[in-house]
């Protein structure tokens, strides 16, 4: 008995081991539960509970935490950003739909979809700075390189409004397209693009005032981005055509198609750089894309609706700037969010 016992302790440390280099954890929005990935297997080690309907999740600035959005529930669930394993819970966080910190750390962001307001954190113990209350479904969030400003999607009234960090005033608010989701700034802190989920394809916007600078078609439902991590070419995901875009920022061109079935939502690259990991919306999968070869390898099977998903590291990856994070946000339930 004791020799089994050695045995299964040494088995589950083991797993634990690959745990920290391995897992995937996925958000299953309609199910109130996230799934844990194998990498190297392509399954589905365990399914965990988690609030109700959660969306986004983010890496915390020191790079410990992965911080897990439950909207319904106002509250973030923190898991050890190398274990996946619960630390603690954040109360009174009020309808976390998309979550982020500023580049330098000091400010934590979120945006409540469902009650129409921003809130500013102090980010050091969530302390509230400021609700700013605004009309159009507030969706995704961006910072600019010196954490001034913060930038919002307003999905429903086809804005994009810009906040200031440190009063938590509105600077602008401005027409930018039909159903605008995902929002980046782009590393050379003078560019933002922003998915036109409505207009199948991307606005390019001044960050100082919102004006509209282009504009390029990318595919059906254009929705959200990743960084490829090489502070040039992104990934953009088109909902409704079911296809990632390769954008080239530099050029402003699409430089690659990958055709990924089921609604493909949000997304992250493993820490080599070889795979891209995307959620499968409509078909409760995430798909594994080969970036030399861009194109799906694999599909696996996770709960309903899954929505972000973050690939935990060993050891964890700080946040490296505009380009990479640390905003790791990632988008859900119904309607085009």
């Amino acid at each position: 008995m004791k020799g089994l016992a050695l045995a299964v302790a040494t088995f589950v440390l083991s797993v634990a081991e690959v745990a920290r280099a391995d897992t995937v954890l996925v958000l299953n929005s309609d199910e109130a539960s996230y799934s844990v990935l194998s990498r190297a297997s392509r399954t589905e080690l365990q399914r965990l509970p988690v609030g109700r309907e959660p969306h986004h999740l983010i890496i915390t600035p020191d790079g410990k935490e992965v911080l897990i959005g439950s909207t319904v529930t106002n509250e973030l669930l923190a898991l050890d950003s190398t274990t996946g394993e619960k630390r603690r819970v954040v109360r009174d966080i009020i309808d976390p739909y998309h979550l982020g910190f500023s580049p330098n750390g000091k400010w934590f962001v979120t945006a409540a979809y469902r009650l129409d307001h921003v809130d500013i954190f102090h980010a050091d113990g969530f302390r509230l700075a400021g609700r700013i209350f605004i009309d159009g479904l507030p969706s995704h969030i961006a910072f600019d390189a010196d954490s001034k400003t913060v930038f919002v999607t307003l999905q429903q009234t086809g804005r994009l409004a810009a906040f200031d960090l440190a009063t938590q005033t509105l600077k602008w608010n401005v027409p930018v397209g039909n159903a605008p989701a995902g929002v980046v700034m782009l590393p050379d802190d003078k560019r933002l693009l922003v998915a036109l989920t409505g207009e199948d394809g991307i606005v390019v916007v001044d960050p100082k005032d919102g004006a509209n600078m282009a504009r390029l078609q990318t595919g059906k439902g254009a929705h959200n981005f990743w960084p490829k991590g090489d502070g040039r070419h992104w990934f953009l995901s088109n909902r409704v055509e079911g296809t990632v875009s390769v954008l080239d920022t530099q050029d402003l061109r699409v430089v690659g198609t990958v055709r990924v079935p089921g609604g493909p939502d949000c997304m992250d690259v493993t820490a080599d750089g070889k795979e891209l990991w995307v959620t499968q919306r409509f078909l409760r999968r995430v798909a594994v894309i080969d970036l030399d070869q861009l194109k799906v390898v694999a599909s696996i099977p996770v709960g309903k609706s899954p929505h972000g998903v973050f690939m935990l590291k060993s050891p964890p990856a700080a946040p490296t700037g505009p380009g990479a994070g640390p905003v790791r946000a990632v988008s859900t339930g119904a309607g085009s969010r």
